[in-house]
């Protein structure tokens, strides 16, 4: 993010980003037609009060 009010020049060999490789959780995912009730209720995200 250039925050500057002038402009930047990005020569050709330049680094200007990095990556950081994690491995995630294995994890299954499955469908349903059906949802228990929750704290939140009909509320949303952000609903629990705590």
């Amino acid at each position: 993010i250039n925050l500057n009010s002038e402009d930047l020049v990005i020569e050709p060999g330049t680094r200007v980003a990095q990556m950081v490789a994690v491995k995630s959780a294995n994890v299954e995912l499955y469908e349903t037609n059906n949802l228990s009730q929750t704290d939140r209720g009909e509320g949303g995200f952000g609903s629990t009060g705590t």
